[in-house]
């Protein structure tokens, strides 16, 4: 299923919007569900359905990222923020485009993992407190080309450093803690701020190419059964999964 079931192309309308499953319409988690027409899609056929299942939301949002608003192409390097389901595919998604990635985590072996994924470099945010000038060192003082920035205020100071003059910020999340924003660099090196709300069902079509074409699987932490949801959700708010978390019945 598509997560706006009625936004089909365009831009996001108030209509639009109002159908996100979850939000304006029940959301997923049953064992049976209702959907509009213009809300489904076929999946690839190499995935399982619990794999196809972290594409409508996660996936979708990376690539609307990195495909529709960042348009990037081979030798652009990325930046991306922690490595929860949007970042990997950020990650999977930029490597299919032939560009560079960088990744930053509190977690030694988790940027292990996404160095084996093929993550070019990698951060330790914990241990480089200003991460953001420590990009713009690793790239020879000139940037990154975009960043997928999933923690918001709390992070967003230190997008601003990583990114390139002329880049852009994709602004995803909001998951750090609040803090005051800068906004003179913003303007001063002509940084292009874009807010993202996953994307369309000709976007998820487009990507469900790539995805076929290159036999892209997703990232899967765990996978709960659907009488353990209340364990998954307590996973996913320990923060320890590389990926996506998924509930199959």
């Amino acid at each position: 299923n598509t997560f706006f079931e009625r936004w089909v192309s365009g831009e996001p309308t108030d209509d639009k919007v109002r159908t996100a499953l979850g939000a304006g319409r029940d959301g997923v988690l049953a064992e049976y569900v209702v959907l509009h027409e213009e809300g489904v899609i076929p999946i690839p056929d190499h995935l399982t359905y619990a794999e196809a299942a972290t594409l409508p939301c996660a996936a979708l949002t990376a690539w609307n990222a990195l495909v529709v608003e960042g348009r990037i192409k081979a030798g652009d390097i990325i930046l991306t923020l922690g490595t929860g389901g949007v970042s990997i595919f950020a990650l999977q998604f930029a490597l299919l485009h032939g560009a560079k990635v960088v990744i930053t985590s509190s977690s030694n072996e988790k940027l292990e993992k996404a160095r084996e994924l093929g993550a070019s470099l990698t951060i330790n945010y914990q241990e480089q407190k200003e991460w953001g000038k420590h990009v713009r060192q690793l790239t020879d003082g000139r940037g990154v080309d975009l960043v997928v920035e999933t923690g918001g205020s709390g992070t967003f100071n230190q997008s601003v450093a990583a990114v390139r003059r002329g880049g852009i910020i994709c602004l995803i999340g909001v998951l750090a803690p609040a803090a005051e924003v800068n906004l003179m660099p913003v303007l001063m090196n002509s940084i292009r701020v874009q807010g993202l709300f996953v994307g369309s069902r000709d976007m998820f079509s487009s990507m469900i190419k790539a995805i076929e074409h290159c036999r892209l699987r997703p990232v899967i932490h765990r996978t709960f059964a659907f009488e353990e949801v209340h364990e998954a959700f307590r996973a996913m708010e320990a923060g320890s999964h590389f990926g996506k978390i998924c509930i199959e019945r």
